[in-house]
């Protein structure tokens, strides 16, 4: 191969070149703007094996469609497996860009510092190999930014909520774009990065799939529709990106053999999200990943104020309100969940995080009230209603607010669980929240919605499940997400255990064949 005419891994800028016949001629194929990248790539570019070492770039046939789509789409993304070499794709495509269409400004935004360094190591190793005849000339070249003397400029950096803004682009390339953490700093870095493609600029995302609901998942879905109003079909995705996929069996080494080995290494579920490409959930979730994607939740068939209403009551049934409180203030959000026994149905739900303590306890009235007066109208003399709210720190203002109104005046019973401390139970309103009482409470969850004992109608809860992840020893909702909708159900769950100590019927649906059965503590009803 050519040496650099400076004895460098890098080309003078504005270095005086003579060219043979052949040379020119070579240029003008890696120029030509139809078929140019795929050439350049497949006669120049060199690539890093991670067994083989250095060896030239022969690419597969879905990479050579891969590139394509980059290169005749102005908006492009792409879902790939892993280790199938989109990265190294985008790579060698962005220096051709940034080689052969002068003055393009091109930025690289990778979910980690760790990323956006591998993607320049493997662009400057793509520059580094190329002979000097091809290649244009370099003034600056650092670990994050490449310019060269026809004024191109590569630039590399993490995604964040104001990447790229202020900047007037010719390409961004985004690499994982499934991972950046969390899902509302891909939304804001979405949000901010349109103005500054407006331009005419090239987008291209590159991703393994991650949940079903961040910002690649809505680009992707969007880029698949196509199919405008009157049913014609669109050559790309109504939100003008072009999609595209490729299966692990198109790649030459990747056998039956090889996938039956790779799932028996890393399990059942990881293949199906890194390699069949299937939207899993990345993180430990409280719900396991293979089932989340199942749950699709259903739109309100009513909505009163801000309450969501999936289901209409019924006689023969009971009903349990759980309320999870919050202080009202803009912060955390307050939610009640309705169910419906004992098939633990979800019926109805509400949540804000404007409403004080007192609203909170007068919503929940209500709601119980409109469930009351419906069963009685359907010749139900005394409803079989239970209700319940979480007593730790500001739950205590919210049993003073039901003290208030009384709860005689409620059509329904209170619900409480007896607090043991050491060898002393006693018995205090409400239900109290330990470590202990959570972590019961998220098995017994876990295990109802994964065998199907449990319906879950919301949306919104479905949402928050795919955000409910291991910390530690327990489960919260991921950095910038809330969790009130899963707290008011777990509520809700132990709940339907108390009750279940005296309802046959709930005691089997909540029951676990393969467990222990575990009698629960004493209750009262107030």
């Amino acid at each position: 191969m050519a040496q650099s005419l400076q004895g460098n891994l890098t080309k003078k800028a504005h270095s005086k070149v003579k060219f043979t016949g052949d040379q020119i001629l070579e240029l003008n194929k890696c120029m030509d703007p139809k078929t140019g990248p795929i050439y350049f790539m497949k006669k120049y570019c060199m690539i890093q094996h991670p067994t083989k070492g250095s060896m030239p770039f022969e690419m597969f046939d879905y990479q050579t469609r891969l590139v394509s789509t980059y290169h005749n789409n102005r908006f492009s993304i792409a879902m790939l497996p892993r280790q199938t070499g989109k990265t190294t794709c985008a790579a060698a495509y962005l220096v051709w860009y940034a080689m052969f269409v002068p003055d393009s400004q091109i930025l690289i935004a990778a979910h980690k510092f760790t990323g956006a360094q591998d993607i320049m190591n493997r662009v400057r190793f793509t520059y580094e190999s190329l002979p000097d005849f091809i290649r244009a000339g370099a003034y600056s070249y650092n670990r994050n930014t490449l310019e060269f003397d026809n004024g191109s400029r590569i630039k590399a950096t993490t995604t964040t909520e104001n990447t790229g803004r202020g900047m007037s682009l010719s390409v961004i390339y985004c690499d994982e774009f499934a991972f950046v953490q969390p899902p509302s700093k891909a939304s804001e870095f979405w949000t901010s990065l349109a103005p500054t493609l407006a331009t005419g600029g090239k987008c291209i995302i590159t991703s393994t799939p991650n949940s079903d609901e961040d910002q690649f998942a809505l680009i992707w879905k969007e880029a698949n529709k196509k199919l405008d109003e009157y049913g014609n079909e669109l050559p790309i995705g109504r939100n003008g990106f072009a999609a595209f996929q490729a299966s692990w069996r198109e790649h030459p080494d990747r056998t039956e053999k090889w996938a039956k080995e790779e799932r028996a290494r890393i399990g059942e579920e990881r293949f199906r999200r890194e390699h069949d490409c299937e939207f899993l959930i990345y993180d430990e979730t409280l719900i396991k990943a293979t089932k989340l994607v199942d749950l699709e939740g259903v739109e309100p068939t009513e909505r009163h104020g801000h309450v969501r209403w999936y289901k209409k009551v019924q006689k023969g049934k009971a009903y349990i309100f759980a309320l999870d409180p919050s202080l009202g203030t803009g912060g955390d959000y307050a939610a009640i969940q309705l169910y419906e026994l004992p098939t633990m149905t979800q019926v109805a739900e509400w949540q804000h995080n404007n409403t004080p303590i007192q609203g909170q306890v007068r919503i929940l009235k209500t709601m119980i009230e409109e469930v009351a007066d419906s069963l009685k109208e359907q010749g139900i003399v005394q409803p079989e209603i239970y209700y319940s709210i979480e007593n730790n720190t500001i739950g205590e203002a919210g049993l003073v607010a039901i003290s208030d109104i009384g709860e005689e005046n409620i059509s329904g019973q209170l619900l409480s669980e007896a607090v043991k401390k050491g060898h002393v139970r006693r018995f205090r309103k409400g239900y109290n929240t330990t470590h202990n009482s959570k972590m019961s409470a998220c098995a017994k969850f876990k295990q109802m919605v994964e065998n199907d004992s449990m319906v879950i109608k919301s949306k919104n809860l479905v949402s928050e499940l795919k955000n409910f992840v291991a910390s530690g020893n327990s489960f919260k909702a991921k950095p910038g997400e809330h969790d009130d909708l899963v707290m008011s159900t777990l509520l809700a769950v132990r709940m339907a255990s108390t009750i279940s100590a005296w309802d046959q019927k709930l005691f089997e649906r909540l029951r676990d064949s393969e467990e222990e059965l575990i009698m629960p503590m004493p209750i009262i009803m107030s």
